[in-house]
C-alpha cells in the first residue's frame, strides 16, 4: 500500500515527534507498505535552517531509505503567536507542491499538533479521493488553552471547527495516548475509527551501556557523581523551573549533577535561572542526534520526566520516558494519570507529585540511596521489551487499520 506521510517534523531535526514518525515510516517499510514524506526544511527547535537546505523552496530528500519531499518553511524558534501562525500556515501552504510530487497514494497520514495541517490533508483527500488518517499526538486547541497559550476566542472557536472537521472527514483517528483516545469516544468518535499508536523505543539503540567517559571528561562528571537527566523539549508544559529549584534543595550534595539536555522556549529562563541561584551542579547541553543520546543515558543514574500540575496532562505519555526505560535508566516521573500508572507498573521508576520541588528532592535522594536501583532499571527496559517495541506497535496498528 502507499501510504504519504505529511508532517511539520521530520529528522534531521531532533525531537520526540521526529524520532517518532520516523520510527513508523521505518515500520511500514518493513511490513512491505510504500512510504513516502512531505515535510518542511529542517528548522526545529533551533529556529535556523542547516546551510545544506538554505536558499531553497523545495527539494527531493532521503532520511535513511525513506523518500523525502521538503518544502519552504517560516523558521520560527521564539517570539509571539503570530510568528508562530506563520510558521505553520507557511508549510500548510508550501506542502502541496511536495503532495504533488509524491504522486497517488492510497493514503495520507498527517501529524496533528499542528492542527492547521488537517486543511491540506483535507483539499488533497477531496482532490484524489485519497483516505486520511490523522494522528493525534496532542489535542488542539485544548492544550494550547489550558496552558494560557491561546486566548484569542475567534481562533479557538475557528481551531475548534477545523478539529471537528477533520474529526468528520478522517478515515481514521490514530491517538498516541489511552487518554487522547478516551476523549475522542467521550466526544461521540466513532470507535470503529479510533485507533492506538503509543509510543516506543528502539531497543538496539538505547541499551544498558558502560559509562561513555569520554563524554564524562567532556561535561565535568566524575565517576562518583549521581547524574539526573532531563532529554527533551524545554517548554512550558515540562515545568521545569521546579527541577531548578529541586536542584537549589540539594545544592549542598555535591555529588548530584542535574543534565539538561534539549532546547525550547523556556531554556533562556532556565539557564538564567540557573546563574541567578548558582547552581553549579546543573549542566546544559543543546538538542542532540536521537544516535548521540544512548552516550548521556549511560551517564544518567536516573532520568527525570516532568509536567506541569494539570487536569490535561493526566492523560499524557511523555515520549521520553521510553529511552530512559530502554536504557535500563530508572525514571523519576513528576506526574499524574496514565504515564504514572506506567511507570509504576512497570517497576522502573517512582512517581512524585507534580510541581513538588521538595518532593522530588525527596525521591532523588531515596533512589540514590537504594541498593535495588539496577534492578529497578532491569524491570524498566524488560517492560518495554515486553510492550513498547517500535515493531509490536506498528503491526498492532496495522491490524487495527486492516491494512
Amino acid at each position: 500500500m502507499r501510504i504519504l506521510m505529511l508532517t511539520q517534523y521530520f529528522p534531521p531535526e531532533a525531537g520526540a515527534a521526529q524520532v517518532r514518525l520516523k520510527e513508523l515510516a521505518k515500520g511500514l517499510q518493513r511490513n512491505g507498505h510504500q512510504v513516502t514524506v512531505v515535510t518542511a526544511f529542517p528548522n526545529h527547535p533551533s529556529g535556523v535552517i542547516p546551510p545544506h537546505y538554505r536558499g531553497h523552496f523545495r527539494m527531493k530528500d532521503e532520511v535513511e531509505g525513506i523518500p523525502v519531499w521538503r518544502t519552504w518553511i517560516y523558521p520560527v524558534q521564539r517570539g509571539r503567536f503570530w510568528k508562530r501562525l506563520l510558521n505553520y500556515f507557511s508549510f500548510v501552504f508550501s506542502s502541496f507542491w511536495g503532495l504533488s510530487k509524491a504522486g497517488k497514494q492510497d493514503i495520507i497520514f498527517f501529524e496533528s499538533p499542528p492542527l492547521f495541517l488537517g486543511i491540506t490533508a483535507l483539499v488533497y483527500g477531496w482532490f484524489t479521493r485519497t483516505r486520511i488518517i490523522m494522528n493525534i499526538s496532542d489535542l488542539w486547541p485544548e492544550s494550547a488553552v489550558a496552558l494560557g497559550l491561546v486566548n484569542s476566542r475567534w481562533m479557538i472557536e475557528a481551531a475548534e471547527s477545523l478539529e471537528k472537521l477533520l474529526y468528520r472527514k478522517a478515515w481514521k483517528i490514530s491517538c498516541q495516548t489511552e487518554g487522547i483516545r478516551d476523549s475522542l469516544l467521550q466526544r461521540g468518535v466513532p470507535k470503529e475509527k479510533v485507533t492506538f499508536l503509543p509510543n516506543g523505543v528502539n531497543l538496539e539503540l538505547f541499551a544498558p551501556r558502560e559509562r561513555d567517559l569520554e563524554m564524562a571528561k567532556k561535561l565535568s562528571i566524575n565517576a562518583e557523581d549521581f547524574v539526573l537527566i532531563y532529554a527533551g523539549t524545554m517548554g512550558y508544559a515540562q515545568g521545569l523551573e521546579s527541577v531548578i529549584r529541586t536542584a537549589e534543595i540539594l545544592k549542598d550534595k555535591t555529588d548530584l549533577r542535574f543534565l539538561f539536555v534539549g532546547d525550547g522556549t523556556e531554556k533562556p529562563m532556565l539557564e538564567a535561572l540557573v546563574k541567578e541561584k548558582e547552581l553549579s551542579s546543573v549542566i546544559f547541553v543543546d538538542f542532540q542526534p536521537v544516535q548521540e543520546m544512548p552516550r548521556y543515558f549511560s551517564l544518567s543514574s536516573a532520568s527525570i520526566v516532568p509536567l506541569k500540575k494539570n487536569k490535561l496532562f493526566e492523560g499524557a505519555r511523555p515520549s521520553k520516558m521510553f529511552p530512559a526505560l530502554g536504557s535500563a535508566v530508572p525514571v523519576i516521573y513528576s506526574g499524574e494519570g496514565e504515564a504514572a500508572e506506567l511507570v509504576l507498573s512497570s517497576g522502573g521508576g517512582v512517581v512524585v507529585e507534580p510541581e513538588n520541588s521538595a518532593e522530588l528532592a525527596r525521591a532523588i535522594v531515596e533512589l540514590k540511596e537504594n541498593p535495588d536501583r539496577r534492578e529497578m532499571g532491569r524491570k524498566g527496559r524488560q517492560f518495554v521489551s515486553d510492550h513498547y517495541t517500535w515493531s509490536e506497535i506498528i503491526q498492532a496498528w496495522l491490524r487495527e487499520l486492516g491494512i
